[in-house]
């Protein structure tokens, strides 16, 4: 049953508040330019930093990695490196990730290469390995990374054949879905076959990876995300693209689905039913945008409309609304399913959005109450080449020391950086790897940050030129401050 906008008055009259906010991030407080403040360590303050994380980034000698006192990182791949299991080289362009446990004490991580377009335009493509293909013009893909006990590496292909693999999501099966956040249709751009699908890569068995079949069901457009709630098997999805701005989807799966490795495989093109969001405040009046909410803990009661044409042959997804009939948002990116529902990333509003600009948001959606609380808001950055601030969140996991672990894809320096409950921020690791020149240095974004299954290494990419490293330390849980 939907939650009605009169429903949602109602209980918002009751609580006072609006309905009580959920999940570990709490409520995360930002000023212009800054997520919030940290304390200071050092002359004056003593050896230990007073407030919360592992004290100040120490610079790494070999430029690369900037880290807390204490924690250390390794390369696991390296594009034009290190190399696949098949001997060619590690693919470029690292995103989204998710790891799992792998045999006799290994990690196996899924990790995407966001490559676009045809194969020539790229020096590392993921490998046309034979039984993985969709499209064998498109360059991106998947590769699976077995890290053992002892520390050796190993790396094969997942699925080839893909466009732009940029985010995803783990399921709770142990499978990873891999977005395509480009829809090109056969024909466009040198494909072969329509683009923009979700796709599931099984890091255990390769044998369910072969003959890639699109989950058409999830429909066609520039995805970003996907998460799937492990009790309902419901999925919610982002969209990354403008004009107008994107979507946060939800699908519902046909009655007596459950799902499992292999399950999504069966289901029909045209399964369950793919919806749009819908929301309005507490007063009850539609809100078009999320860049409408200024304030942390802001609460959306949220509706859902059914969308017209989920493959997009003629006209796209978002495009199929009219003005008034869904809520939208600027550059939608990662997930994470827990605590119960979805965290949500927009990264970035500016003029293309109708309500006030802030350089990132992150949402928790609450599936049983239908709401969607915002959790984090970061001001416009005015000066991003200026170490400190933080702006442009993209991938996104929850931590489990507490609170959440966020890559950064914004302008100027680039950063990992932590989040506690009662909204305390941290800085976990800075890139130094300059791509640019002295005189005018670039940082690529991290992507795929995620922690092992023991909690003791947390990973991470460089996207540009491709590293994925793994940093280890004296992880601690932060305590509420």
């Amino acid at each position: 049953m939907p939650l009605t906008r009169r429903d949602f008055t109602r209980r918002t009259a009751i609580t006072g508040a609006g309905v009580a906010l959920a999940g570990t991030a709490g409520v995360l407080a930002t000023t212009d330019g800054a997520l919030a403040t940290q304390e200071e360590s050092g002359p004056g303050h003593g050896d230990r930093p007073k407030g919360p994380g592992y004290g100040p980034l120490v610079p790494d000698p070999e430029g690369m990695l900037a880290l807390p006192a204490g924690f250390t990182y390794k390369i696991i791949t390296y594009s034009g490196r290190t190399k696949l299991e098949s001997g060619e080289f590690t693919p470029s362009n690292h995103d989204g990730t998710a790891t799992f446990e792998g045999p006799r004490g290994a990690t196996l991580l899924v990790n995407n290469h966001e490559l676009d377009g045809p194969r020539t335009d790229y020096d590392h493509p993921v490998p046309l390995a034979e039984g993985l293909v969709y499209d064998p013009a498109a360059a991106g893909g998947c590769t699976v990374v077995e890290v053992r006990r002892g520390g050796e590496v190993a790396e094969w292909v997942g699925i080839a054949g893909t466009s732009t693999n940029c985010a995803g999501g783990r399921t709770s099966w142990g499978t990873w879905l891999t977005c395509e956040e480009n829809s090109d249709k056969a024909g466009e751009n040198g494909m072969t076959k329509d683009h923009g699908y979700v796709f599931e890569v099984d890091p255990a068995d390769g044998r369910a990876n072969r003959d890639p079949k699109p989950l058409k069901f999830f429909g066609r457009f520039d995805h970003e995300a996907v998460v799937v709630d492990p009790k309902t098997s419901y999925a919610y999805l982002t969209e990354d693209d403008s004009k107008p701005n994107g979507l946060f989807f939800r699908w519902v799966p046909p009655h007596g689905f459950r799902h499992g490795r292999g399950r999504f495989r069966k289901l029909a093109d045209d399964a369950g039913t793919l919806q749009a969001p819908k929301c309005y405040d507490s007063g009850g009046a539609f809100v078009d945008d999320l860049s409408r909410a200024t304030k942390i803990g802001t609460v959306y009661g949220v509706d859902w409309v059914d969308v017209p044409e989920r493959d997009a042959q003629e006209t796209p997804i978002r495009k199929q609304f009219a003005t008034g009939e869904v809520t939208r948002a600027r550059k939608l990116e990662g997930m994470w399913w827990a605590d119960g529902g979805a965290y949500i990333v927009s990264s970035y509003a500016r003029d293309e959005s109708p309500g006030t600009p802030h350089d990132g948001q992150v949402w928790f959606y609450n599936p049983r109450r239908r709401t969607l609380t915002l959790k984090v808001l970061l001001g416009v950055n005015a000066d991003p080449g200026k170490d400190g601030a933080f702006d442009g969140p993209d991938n996104i996991t929850v931590s489990p020391y507490g609170g959440l672990i966020i890559a950064e894809d914004g302008e100027g320096i680039q950063h990992l950086f932590g989040a506690t409950d009662s909204g305390r921020t941290y800085p976990i690791a800075r890139n130094d790897l300059n791509i640019g020149t002295e005189e005018e240095p670039e940082y690529s974004e991290f992507t795929g940050v995620v922690f092992s299954p023991d909690g003791r290494t947390l990973y991470a990419n460089i996207q540009d030129p491709g590293i994925m490293v793994a940093i280890s330390g004296p992880w601690k849980r932060n305590a509420r401050s």
